[in-house]
């Protein structure tokens, strides 16, 4: 066989895979209807049930994989597993083995719940107290290094974000 024969035999044989392919992929075509669906799935659909809301309690889930943030610690901060009698309707998702037999979950995921007054203190405390404290520390650092440039006759330059913590801090004390 000559060599111009294997090269045509060849690219005959390629076509026709094109072809056999594309009739392939046209058949594994989504419709719109199909495509939309997968978004919906992809993007609107949780692993985690939403818990419910219960009057005065804050609910959510912890993991039981975490061993910075233990369920243990969790529980001698104050919260508590939800038991279904706590959730009527909520038999479907209780552990069936292991340790949190009886209690709310799903695979390492375990639903609690933490008195609301307990849950706005610790809020104040993550999101407002310790970041002004943070705040004042930075603020300290940078007028103690403002006063000791003075003291050798040199000068620093704050910038915006310095200037900033400091007018906070003012307002901070003012409304306290």
């Amino acid at each position: 066989m000559s060599d111009e024969r294997l090269k045509k035999s060849a690219g005959d044989n390629r076509e026709s895979r094109a072809m056999v392919d594309r009739a392939a992929t046209e058949s594994r075509a989504l419709s719109d209807d199909e495509r939309v669906e997968m978004f919906r799935q992809q993007f609107h659909q949780s692993s985690l049930p939403d818990l419910p809301k219960l009057d005065s309690w804050h609910t959510c889930w912890l993991t039981t994989t975490n061993s910075r943030d233990s369920i243990h610690m969790r529980m001698r901060l104050g919260y508590e597993p939800l038991k279904p009698e706590d959730v009527p309707g909520w038999d479907y998702v209780t552990i069936k083995t292991g340790d949190w037999v009886g209690f709310i979950g799903v695979n390492e995921m375990l639903a609690f719940k933490l008195p609301m007054s307990l849950y706005e203190k610790y809020m104040q405390e993550a999101h407002h107290d310790a970041p002004m404290r943070e705040e004042e520390k930075l603020t300290d650092t940078a007028d103690f290094m403002e006063q000791q440039a003075r003291a050798s006759k040199s000068r620093i330059d704050k910038g915006d974000g310095m200037s900033e913590f400091g007018q906070n801090r003012k307002a901070h004390f003012e409304l306290t």
